[in-house]
């Protein structure tokens, strides 16, 4: 039997929550479904993890986000959303995944989804809203041996690793997060990195420490560098395109970014650019080419994924209930 819903909130990020509060102040009651518990994918940051923007810039449904620091960090972030989420009454399905949505004839929308225990559920909502984001969907090398268990695209936390010689492959934020992270709690690091220098998008506030690290041999950088292979205990490289080289390495973090997954989008019918990847919507109802179905967070920047953060695409639920609030008037 389906269950019936006014709207549904697919993803419950920042921007799926902001959403459905923005939907909650306009008079509708959104049911937010959510594959893992709130803010999932801020969970999965690294547990010392602080981020770029300050906390007023981060907080949603006018609720004030106060922090020790100017800039909050990933244990205050889920503090504060837990808040948000148990002030407005948000109703909640967690771990449950939608695994199929399709318009209906009647211009309604039928949704199935699985529980984590495995039973089947059927949703009938008049209007969606997708707000799912990158983090699920990390960038392969596509190497022989990215499969094996000692290979990770995630970073969480540095004590593990204590001893170990560990390979990080990339050259941003997160790998060079990583690498202080790791060399701080006594790895032996090495980043791999194919640009030939510091990437700009580096945190300023982090580079120097980085770079110094580097010039007193605490951590060792290769620039111009490509990993061919990862095995058991060591990877292959290829540094200027010419020299070939075998390192030693226990533990490998492959730390090369994220992409959205529009495989879920597309089957609904929403036409993706080839070349950008950017979903085709409104942006000033967020509405897309399917009559209906929104999108709201960093799934709208397509596969610039700097484009939009929380503290921009917190402001997409404003738009999605202004425009429903209207046409359903």
């Amino acid at each position: 039997m389906n269950q019936e819903e006014e709207i549904i909130v697919i993803g419950g990020g920042p921007c799926g929550l902001s959403a459905a509060i923005e939907l909650q102040n306009k008079g509708f009651s959104p049911l937010i479904i959510e594959q893992g518990n709130i803010v999932h994918s801020l969970f999965h940051y690294p547990t010392h993890q602080q981020f770029f923007s300050t906390s007023d810039k981060l907080a949603i449904g006018g609720i004030p986000f106060f922090s020790t620091e100017r800039k909050p960090k990933r244990n205050e972030a889920l503090v504060y959303y837990r808040e948000v989420v148990h002030q407005k009454q948000l109703r909640i399905r967690s771990y449950e995944k939608v695994t199929q949505a399709y318009k209906q004839q009647d211009g309604s929308f039928q949704l199935q989804t699985k529980e984590k225990t495995g039973n089947i559920r059927h949703y009938r909502a008049k209007a969606l809203v997708i707000a799912i984001g990158y983090y699920n969907s990390p960038n392969r090398m596509n190497v022989p041996g990215e499969e094996y268990p000692h290979v990770y695209h995630y970073f969480h936390e540095a004590h593990p690793f204590f001893t170990q010689k560990v390979a990080v492959i990339g050259g941003k934020n997160s790998a060079v997060d990583a690498a202080l992270e790791l060399e701080k709690a006594g790895a032996e690091v090495t980043v791999y990195y194919r640009g030939n220098d510091y990437s700009e998008s580096i945190k300023p506030w982090i580079l120097p420490e980085f770079t110094s690290l580097i010039k007193n041999g605490k951590i060792s950088m290769y620039f111009n560098t490509e990993v061919t292979e990862i095995h058991q205990d060591a990877i292959d490289i290829v540094v200027n395109g010419e020299d070939r080289e075998k390192h030693k390495a226990d533990f490998v973090f492959a730390m090369t970014g994220y992409h959205p997954d529009h495989s879920f989008i597309r089957s609904i019918g929403v036409s993706v650019d080839e070349t950008t990847g950017r979903p085709m919507f409104d942006p000033e109802t967020m509405e897309t080419n399917i009559h209906g179905v929104y999108i709201a967070g960093v799934i709208a920047a397509g596969n610039n994924a700097n484009e939009i953060f929380i503290e921009n695409g917190r402001h997409h639920g404003s738009y999605i209930a202004e425009d429903l609030a209207e046409k359903w008037s």
